[in-house]
């Protein structure tokens, strides 16, 4: 039974809920049922019919409408004197500033990609309002606490950067299943229906001038005298056919593995398709996008069935005809997205092919859906458990209880018979560069790199800044904002295309950079290091920042590449782990360990090294999105960072 202190300090505390999906849901019910009068919430999401097996304050009348509106309403069904406030709006937006957020007494996260999560944890200490963080991946799960100058924030401590490829994997030697998924996904599906302009080995040409002249022009080009069916079937013979012949004519590739075999489309379908199954009337008839299906023209219905060789290729020319005719305003500037049931046709009949090629086992749709779109089936328990941790948490933090605050973790199976396993917090990270403002150092090539380069690769990507401002000394050198005119928007433009050390004031080894993001009042300092070569495979984006570190999610493989969040390069391709839109699952790892073997109350400190390993693993949940990998190499922690006294 609550005590009337702690009903005084729920029903006087202004609560903000940021996201209202997997966790959300569950949390804004048990906000209401526990007596919180004030909640306000943020979400930009609508409603999916594959939110509805988990995200139970939705009904498929809702599929389209705002989840935070949708959510409001269902709760004031059954608590109508409770006041909650949705906004159907991006966290990022403008709107919802430092003053904005310093209404609040707490503020609840529940989002679904790291890039947002920095965003509110910068705009919760700029305003010292404290944050409780959480996320769920399938059984897994983990509340935290967060509170300026008490505990470490959310970027105290490193997190993993999305598991990349390296470009001659992906598109030479592919040994698994994910690398044929990630080529049809980044490489020949953005090629076929994105940018026409990406720069992949998709195109490549013999070094026999003979051999090629029948590839000299752009065969991603659909001729002027040929068929949609025509152009898929020309396609498919360049990719799976001709491509291969030219990587096999590199013997010493094949010295020590096995050769893939070229597949030409005349040697599994000897004329061009033709749909007898009556159903292509049917899919033309209608303009839905999420009705167009290959599969269905074609007359296939089981998404786990493996398909065979013949029918991938049948699904993958019936693909091409179909968006080049039904979905043709789209071609061009397409991206993958796993809820685009034509383009996950198209990825899971493409990757197929290349397996078969490569003698790779083959996936069913249902699996290819599952590895390219990043997805870990929820468990709607698990949100349950995790919301009402939450709850646990922000009344603590509201009764200004440092000492009983703690990080739980939810476990799949019992240590020393508990599932819920909690965890006291630490202190902040002195050499936090967010919360502690450490100087941070960048090697980069001032002679070469531009200033759009620094900006994009790393005040953007990295540091996570949305409308950053850079100075050098009192000369500033960029600036983005709705209320520059149009000669100073033109200057920081022109600055952009400049080479560092060609600025109106020069940026060279020793300069010392001023960056900060006037909406999330965060400011870092930068020291520049000039640095003549960077080894393109290991350090694509030809700049190194030290200070700031996402860690690499394979270790010991130092050919793999570590891209920031959202960033791309054509020399290190992300995998299918990048951080797409996905339901109920984030990332579980980080590079710093935590010192798990330090027991809190209620948990013996002889805990054995299996269980601070498997709390360790626990590191950082999402609710929502990215990826989900494991921290399986056994090690005991061995970064000991000080508890909270």
């Amino acid at each position: 039974m609550a005590s009337q202190q702690h009903l005084s300090t729920i029903k006087g505390a202004k609560v903000l809920m940021v996201g209202a999906g997997g966790i959300g849901c569950e949390l804004l019910k048990t906000l209401a049922l526990s007596g919180f009068q004030d909640i306000h919430i943020i979400d930009m999401d609508t409603i999916e019919v594959s939110n509805l097996n988990r995200q139970f304050l939705f009904r498929k009348s809702h599929v389209g409408q705002s989840k935070a509106k949708v959510a409001r309403d269902a709760v004031l069904r059954f608590r109508p004197h409770v006041s909650i406030t949705s906004y159907h709006a991006n966290v990022k937006n403008q709107e919802f500033n430092v003053d904005f957020f310093k209404q609040f007494s707490v503020v609840l996260n529940g989002l679904d990609n790291l890039d947002a999560r920095r965003h509110v944890n910068r705009l919760c200490l700029a305003a010292e309002i404290p944050l409780v963080e959480s996320g769920t991946t399938g059984f897994l799960g983990q509340v935290t606490v967060h509170v300026k100058g008490k505990t470490e924030c959310y970027e105290c401590q490193p997190k993993p950067a999305p598991k990349t490829y390296p470009v001659c994997t992906i598109t030479s030697t592919p040994s698994k299943f994910v690398h044929c998924i990630v080529w049809a996904k980044d490489l020949l599906f953005v090629k076929l229906f994105g940018d026409k302009n990406q720069e992949n080995d998709l195109n490549v040409r013999s070094s026999d001038p003979a051999s090629s002249s029948d590839h000299a022009e752009d065969v991603f080009e659909l001729k002027k005298d040929e068929t949609i069916e025509q152009y898929g079937r020309r396609v498919f013979d360049h990719v799976f056919g001709y491509n291969i012949e030219v990587a096999l004519s590199n013997e010493d590739t094949w010295k020590n593995r096995n050769k893939p075999r070229p597949i030409y489309i005349r040697d599994i379908l000897p004329e061009e398709p033709t749909n007898q199954n009556g159903n292509m009337d049917k899919i033309c008839a209608t303009d839905e996008q999420s009705l167009i299906s290959a599969m269905t023209s074609i007359g296939m219905k089981n998404p786990q069935e493996i398909w065979s060789l013949m029918e991938n290729s049948r699904i993958f020319t019936e693909a091409i005809v179909l968006f080049f005719t039904k979905r043709k305003k789209d071609v061009g500037n397409l991206s993958f997205d796993k809820d685009d049931q034509l383009a996950v046709e198209f990825v899971t009949a493409a990757a197929n092919i290349r397996a078969a090629s490569f003698g790779i086992p083959m996936h069913s749709l249902f699996e290819s859906k599952g590895i390219a779109g990043n997805i870990v089936h929820a468990v709607a328990t698990t949100n349950a458990i995790i919301a009402g941790l939450i709850v646990v948490e922000a009344i603590k933090v509201l009764q200004n209880d440092l000492n009983k605050y703690r990080m739980t973790y939810c476990l799949e199976h019992p240590s020393r018979k508990m599932l819920l396993m909690p965890v006291e917090p630490f202190e902040p990270n002195k050499s936090c560069y967010v919360c502690s403002e450490t100087p941070l150092s960048l090697e980069i090539n001032t002679s070469h790199a531009k200033l759009r380069d620094f900006v994009e690769k790393i005040v953007k990507a990295k540091l996570g800044m949305n409308f950053p401002l850079i100075m050098h000394g009192a000369s500033l050198l960029y600036e983005v904002g709705d209320d520059l005119d149009e000669d100073m928007v033109a200057n920081y433009a022109a600055n952009l295309e400049k080479v560092l050390s060609e600025l109106p004031s020069p940026v060279v080894s020793g300069t010392i950079l001023s960056v900060e993001d006037l909406q999330q009042e965060l400011s870092c300092s930068i020291n520049i290091k000039h640095r003549d070569e960077f080894d393109e495979e290991k350090e694509p984006d030809g700049m190194v920042l030290s200070g700031w570190q996402q860690t690499t999610l394979e270790k010991g493989d130092s050919s793999k590449t570590s891209l920031g969040n959202g960033e791309s390069t054509s020399k290190a391709l992300p995998s299918t782990t990048d951080a797409n839109k996905n339901d109920d699952a984030d990332i579980v790892a980080s590079g710093t360990k935590r010192k798990l073997e330090e027991a809190s109350s209620g948990v013996d400190a002889s805990s054995s090294a299996n269980e601070a390993n498997s709390l360790k693993k626990l590191e950082v949940l999402d609710d929502d999105n990215d990826l989900v990998v494991l921290d399986d190499d056994g090690d005991l922690v061995t970064n000991k960072k000080k508890r909270l006294q």
